[in-house]
Formats: structure tokens, C-alpha cells, sequence
């Protein structure tokens, strides 16, 4: 077992060899959200969708347009607007006079990164147009089926204050997102620094492409075979289940709770815990990768009840005392 781990960990030095020039890259214009750009790297190493939620001016498009530019890879925007249709989002077919037949025109979300800007501001049957995308990485325009490239993300954003001319997200899109990550202000010193970079009428600096669609696919194949104790998977489904039946492992947090995590947060959690042991050299998971991602893969997939927002409790702090709490093996 340890020579095979240790052919791992050497497999993961090799194809990780992009990680650093790509921080470095976005170090040049992101300052100060280490925390964001890692969960950006980690949805594209998983292979799941990021929701970014923070209020305006915290660099969420900035960063991720600049990951964009890191990549030889496609790349759109949609800005999210109450008057957007589905057809905007995934093509239509255009009839022709001429010829008599319906030619297939395809929308932006045929990419490999798609922004999806202020998402919250789209109706919902634009929002349900996402979900074949998302979930199969396909769409169905008319009576044929087109596939979309690979590597496919959506990385979407949204304002969590402003509640004028939004619409919430519907369950089953919201879990589709592998991360949801909560933005927080820089402190003073990132702040002097974003003054120093961005405190001038020209231009910000620009990145430079330091990473390949190959190399992001041949990450995701080291990823699979990175190596997870049997101890360990069983702490991630106890963690997920635990958001369901919190009595079963004597923790007081079942009177709070309205809905727990679907058994796509245990894939999701299996998956960027083995992309956060990747992005630091390791062959091999520990808890403490699990921990790091736990929060961000399972905010958005705990529904808390009413009984919780009175005494003010939201889902992150249920999943903090579950995890304070919950046997770490």
C-alpha cells in the first residue's frame, strides 16, 4: 500500500506542476482571496460547478475571468437580466425561408467556462435551462441532442443583499453546485495593496494562459486514483448523514434542520477533498481536507428550519457544530 501511495504522490508532483504559475498568475490581479481562487481551481479539478455569493466589489467576476485567461480554454459570459429566455442561454433553431428547414444556432453556454453573472437576477425557466447543462453537460435544442466541450463549468455569481428584481434559486439547481463559497472583505493590508494595483485609470494588469485544457484533464485522471482511506470515506458519509439523522450521532442539531444534504454532496465531498490534497502535493486525503471543504460543498445542500432563523442560526453554523463534534478519525 505505501509504494502504491508513494507512485501516487510522485504522479501528483508531475501534473501538479501547473498549480503554482497559475496562483501566481491570479495573484497578479486578485489580491487577497487565496481562499476564492483555490475553491475556483478546486471545481475545475472535480469537474463540479462553484456559486460564488458575496456583495458587489469582492473581485467574484474579476477572478473568474481571470482563471479564464490562465486557460487555452473557451470562454463566455451571460450578465443575468428578469428579461432573459431560456434561448439566450442554450441556443434556438432559426428557421430558413429559403431552404424550408431549421438551422441550430448555439448559445454561449457551448464553452468550457461560463460565467453566469448575477444569476439570481434570471426567471425561473431560464434558470431550469441551466439544469441539463449542468447536471448531464449536454442540451437538447429542438429534437437533437448536442454535447457540450470538455472541460465544462459554470461558475456563477450573486448578490446575497439586494433582493430587487431577483428570483431565488431553485433546490434542485442550487445542488447541482458542487461549491458554494461565501466572500468576505480583504482586511487593511490586502486593501492597501488592491489601492497600490488597481488606484489608476489604465488598464490592470494581465494575466498570462500558464495552463492547458490537457493539463486540467490529465489532473482529474491523478485525482481519481489519489488514494482514500476506507476510515475516511466512512467519516464523509457520516458527516453528510449525519446532516439527515444528526440524533443517530448525539448531536443537537435535529430541531434545526429542515432538509440535510442529498447524496450528491458525499460524491461532491469525496471529490474536492481529493482535489484539495492534490492542489498540496499529497497522493492521499486526510480529515483535515475533508474539514477545509466541508463547508463549501454542504451551506447550500442544509435547509434550516424556522425554529433556527429565530434564534438565528444558519446552515453554517449547524455544519460547524457537526463537525466540532463528529469523531474525526
Amino acid at each position: 500500500m505505501n509504494a502504491g501511495i508513494t507512485a501516487i504522490n510522485e504522479e501528483v508532483e508531475r501534473t501538479s506542476a501547473f498549480v503554482q504559475p497559475l496562483l501566481g498568475e491570479m495573484g497578479k490581479v486578485v489580491i487577497g482571496q487565496k481562499m476564492l481562487v483555490e475553491r475556483l481551481i478546486i471545481g475545475l479539478l472535480a469537474n463540479g460547478h462553484v456559486l460564488l455569493e458575496g456583495v458587489p466589489g469582492l473581485a467574484k467576476t474579476l477572478s473568474i475571468k481571470s482563471l479564464a485567461q490562465c486557460m487555452d480554454a473557451d470562454f463566455s459570459r451571460l450578465q443575468f437580466t428578469p428579461d432573459m429566455l431560456p434561448a439566450d442561454v442554450v441556443g434556438t433553431q432559426i428557421y430558413n425561408p429559403q431552404s424550408g428547414d431549421f438551422s441550430t444556432r448555439q448559445g454561449p453556454v457551448f464553452a468550457n467556462l461560463v460565467l453566469a453573472d448575477e444569476i439570481n437576477r434570471a426567471p425561473a425557466k431560464v434558470q431550469s435551462a441551466l439544469l441539463e447543462a449542468m447536471q448531464e453537460r449536454q442540451v437538447t435544442i429542438g429534437e437533437k441532442t448536442y454535447k457540450l466541450p470538455e472541460p465544462f463549468l459554470v461558475l456563477a455569481t450573486q448578490n446575497p443583499i439586494d433582493q430587487e428584481g431577483t428570483y431565488p434559486l431553485p433546490e434542485a439547481q442550487v445542488d447541482r453546485f458542487m461549491l458554494k463559497v461565501k466572500i468576505s472583505h480583504p482586511d487593511r493590508d490586502e486593501e492597501r495593496q488592491i489601492l497600490d494595483l488597481m488606484g489608476r485609470t489604465s488598464a490592470a494588469p494581465e494575466t498570462q494562459q500558464v495552463v492547458t485544457v490537457e493539463d486540467i484533464l490529465k489532473a482529474r485522471e491523478v485525482i481519481n486514483n489519489i488514494y482514500i482511506d476506507d476510515k475516511v470515506k466512512d467519516y464523509i458519509v457520516d458527516m453528510v448523514c449525519c446532516t439527515r439523522e444528526p440524533a443517530r450521532y448525539e448531536i443537537e442539531v435535529a430541531d434545526f434542520i429542515q432538509l440535510g444534504a442529498s447524496p450528491r454532496a458525499t460524491v461532491a465531498l469525496t471529490l474536492t477533498a481529493k482535489a484539495h490534497a492534490f492542489l498540496r502535493g499529497r497522493g492521499f486525503v486526510t480529515p483535515q481536507d475533508v474539514k477545509s471543504v466541508a463547508q463549501d460543498v454542504l451551506r447550500h445542500r442544509v435547509s434550516v428550519t424556522f425554529e433556527a432563523e429565530a434564534e438565528e442560526k444558519t446552515s453554517e453554523t449547524i455544519i460547524q457544530k457537526i463537525l466540532d463534534e463528529l469523531p474525526v478519525p
